[in-house]
């Protein structure tokens, strides 16, 4: 799929402890046209999303919740942020909403919609502006 020059710049990190998740994602996100980063654990990923647009966050990361992590990155940075997990109870879906998340992804899940809705969440965001704008 042929995305607009403005997505080609846009940069996702995928947090999941899981290779072969991050594998899967990288491929149907670059194939897209994101430029793509990785990591297995919370250190690893607060050491990137610096230069994130976008963040996949599993909740069960081997050194901490993906939670907690995901509050942090509300208090200090405007990325957006899809958690994809198995947790896929009720209450663990209003939880993470609740907590910030822009999206909420049970796995197993299918990469194409996981694409679509990293796209739809930047469009939206591309179409509301600069963050305090």
């Amino acid at each position: 799929m042929n995305l607009p020059d403005s997505a080609v710049r846009r940069r996702v990190l995928v947090v999941d402890d899981e290779p072969h998740i991050r594998r899967v994602l990288r491929g149907y996100l670059e194939s897209d046209g994101f430029a793509v980063d990785e990591a297995g654990t919370s250190a690893q990923a607060r050491d990137l999303v610096g230069d994130a647009d976008l963040v996949l966050l599993d909740v069960g990361l081997p050194d901490g919740n993906g939670l907690d992590l995901l509050r942090d990155l509300r208090s200090a940075s405007p990325v957006y942020v899809i958690l994809v997990t198995a947790r896929a109870e009720e209450v663990d879906r209003l939880i993470g909403l609740e907590a910030g998340a822009d999206d909420y992804v049970v796995k197993p899940f299918s990469p194409r919609e996981v694409t679509a809705r990293v796209r739809a969440v930047l469009r939206r965001a591309r179409e509301a502006g600069p963050v305090g704008a």
